[in-house]
């Protein structure tokens, strides 16, 4: 038996989780609140934040985020990839990074528009 505190919303119900009778969940206040227990300890998933360099911006940084969960598994592999990113302004929010990132059928995305360095979101070739 496992016990976690379930995050999917701001209730914090202490579930249990019985792996030996096919992952049974109990003390769940919602049916989200049960997927999450079962799928907790079947197939962990994160949605990861991050920054990658940008040049010719404002700041030297973009935020980003992946448009879904990742495995737990393959965050290493996932954030470790971001190092080899380096945009350059503008960028707009919601614009894809990096596509299906690591095989994982999720994106990284932009969190916010990042325009150039002197204000102006004009591309110059």
């Amino acid at each position: 038996m496992t016990e976690l505190i379930c995050i999917v919303c701001p209730k914090g119900c202490h579930l249990r989780v019985d792996e030996e009778n096919g992952y049974r969940v109990t003390n769940f206040g919602c049916p989200r609140g049960e997927a999450y227990g079962k799928k907790e300890l079947t197939n962990p998933t994160r949605v990861l934040t991050s920054i990658v360099h940008i040049r010719n911006a404002a700041h030297p940084c973009c935020p980003v985020k992946t448009s879904g969960a990742v495995p737990k598994a393959k965050i290493r592999e996932v954030m470790r990839m971001l190092n080899t990113v380096c945009l350059s302004a503008p960028v707009k929010i919601g614009d894809v990074v990096v596509p299906n990132v690591c095989g994982t059928g999720c994106d990284w995305v932009a969190t916010k528009d990042m325009g150039r360095e002197n204000g102006s979101n004009e591309i110059r070739i």
